[in-house]
């Protein structure tokens, strides 16, 4: 199997004995042997959604200061080249964070199973190839992780894979806040945007729970120097009454203790007062991934990805 992630599971130096796994989103993970003459598989994972006659490929994208970005796209193989398809991407772009295609049965059983494309974009900011590469979307640079996704959605829509009126755009924690940039930024983009356990409003992040600890990454928002980049594209300051902008999904929790649900609130409230829908979900229990048990996941994804079927599909 080809564009997946492997891991070295157990290696001998005495002999050339060893064991890794693989996974990709249509392949469960799989152990796997060899011993340099060959590989065999040992034994795989369940898989629990049908991936016949989907397929995993690479595609790269050219931002806007002309890195390349690369990103994964799982597709059925019959798919029509029209513009037609409905299409989520999905990225996290930070804190050295590598974005792997791995197997996901929550992903395969909402979106992929019911022939919709799913994306993952590689974006500046993780950790996919080296610290070069999250250093150059640190602080005054944050601004290139934003380029690198709009770049993907942009390549996407050049290969008539997908249109704005059939692509989504799904991020949580730090991803959150690259979905609230992503509908604030480029609201042209999108039909739909999941904004999951966000960092929202970028002139208070560091004085409320863990926020203080992140400013390595994002800058200092009381030092005016800092403020001058982080405005630029903190969401809360930058939502406009007289845009037209994709009706949002905000997914938070009561009991976030990362990032505090007052960002998705008052996002949600400010848009509000100036007319603009939205949907808005607040878990009581779960922590930072808004579910502390499985019907609670299995809950908020089904609202997730009802969500996304209702906006991006027939």
């Amino acid at each position: 199997p080809e564009h997946g992630t492997i891991g070295l599971a157990g290696s001998d130096d005495r002999s050339n004995d060893y064991f890794f796994t693989f996974s990709n989103p249509v392949t469960p993970t799989t152990l796997y042997y060899g011993d340099g003459k060959e590989i065999k598989p040992i034994r795989k994972q369940k898989d629990y959604f049908d991936a016949s006659g989907v397929r995993v490929d690479q595609f790269e994208a050219i931002s806007r200061d002309g890195t390349r970005i690369p990103y994964f796209i799982v597709f059925q193989e019959e798919m029509a080249y029209d513009g037609s398809n409905p299409t989520l991407i999905y990225a996290y772009g930070g804190f050295n964070s590598a974005t792997r295609p791995t197997y996901s049965s929550l992903t395969g059983i909402g979106w992929i199973e019911k022939g919709g494309v799913y994306v993952i974009a590689n974006i500046r900011g993780g950790g996919e190839f080296g610290p070069a590469w999250h250093q150059s979307a640190l602080r005054e640079k944050r601004q290139n992780a934003y380029d690198d996704l709009f770049a993907v959605a942009e390549d996407l829509i050049f290969r008539k894979i997908t249109s704005p009126e059939r692509m989504g755009f799904y991020g949580w924690s730090n991803g959150g806040l690259l979905a609230g940039v992503a509908m604030t930024q480029r609201p042209d983009l999108w039909n739909a945007v999941v904004i999951g356990a966000p960092l929202l409003d970028m002139k208070r992040y560091n004085k409320l729970l863990a926020g203080a600890s992140w400013m390595d990454e994002y800058g200092n928002p009381d030092v005016p120097e800092d403020w001058e980049f982080i405005s630029r594209y903190s969401p809360y300051q930058n939502i406009k009454k007289d845009v037209k902008y994709p009706t949002p999904l905000f997914i938070t929790s009561t009991r976030d203790d990362r990032v505090h649900p007052g960002h998705a609130r008052k996002m949600a409230a400010k848009m509000a007062e100036m007319g603009h829908p939205l949907y808005y979900h607040e878990t009581i229990e779960g922590g930072h991934g808004a579910s502390s048990t499985n019907p609670q996941e299995a809950e908020m994804r089904a609202l997730m990805y009802t969500y996304l079927k209702v906006m991006l599909m027939d």
